[in-house]
């Protein structure tokens, strides 16, 4: 994840330790009970690279518990994105003077089931991706970055954005994308960003996503 945000966002990717490390009580206590072992794993494994990527922004001790929508609250002064998927796990935290958001996102490059895809997709970003049919693991690219597009709008704006509320356009070679809100959608929100930026790799195995909005 280092490799696609700017060099003052604390980027910390999670090794094994991470996923047994220590959760501070409060994050303890935000934990369910009847979280399942997997559950937990991803949970801690988050929160530890989290706070081990404020401590090099100089905020330590801090426990980050989640929000009645499940994102974590960020110390006062930051603002950061975790993920996670099966075997990787991730958090990027910057200083709320230099970004307004960070969002990351990793997914496993699976081939998305065709009664899926048009849930994530807009329809020119299906024709797009039916050009490509020797790759066809691009709609996987769109559902990571529209989770990073999301990861953006929702601490600036506090609302929720729909896959469809969003068109991608992907640069293959420079491995960068664009997202487009739609006028139906910022016709209802007034303020909101326009476009979001953002840089993607898609591994054999793994499709990463990240971006940022300057503040």
């Amino acid at each position: 994840m280092r490799d696609l945000l700017p060099e003052w966002v604390a980027v910390e990717v999670a090794g094994e330790a991470d996923y047994t490390a220590e959760l501070l009580p409060d994050e303890a206590a935000a934990l369910s009970v009847r979280a399942v072992s997997n559950r937990r794993r991803e949970f801690t494994a988050g929160r530890s690279c989290a706070r081990r990527a404020l401590a090099r922004l100089g905020v330590h001790g801090k426990p980050l518990v989640p929000s009645e929508h499940r994102a974590p609250v960020w110390p006062q002064g930051t603002t950061g994105s975790i993920t996670h998927t099966a075997g990787y796990c991730a958090a990027a935290v910057a200083l709320s003077t230099d970004v307004r958001a960070v969002g990351i996102d990793a997914e496993r490059r699976t081939i998305l089931p065709q009664n899926v895809r048009p849930a994530i997709c807009l329809p020119e970003e299906l024709a797009w991706c039916a050009r490509r049919p020797d790759e066809d693991w691009w709609p996987a690219v769109h559902f990571s970055a529209k989770e990073v597009v999301y990861k953006l709008w929702s601490p600036i704006m506090g609302t929720w954005l729909d896959f469809m509320d969003a068109r991608l356009t992907i640069d293959v070679v420079r491995q960068e994308f664009e997202a487009e809100i739609l006028p139906e959608k910022l016709a209802k929100e007034p303020g909101a960003p326009k476009l979001f930026r953002g840089r993607f790799h898609a591994a054999p195995d793994l499709v990463r996503s990240a971006g940022v909005v300057i503040a």
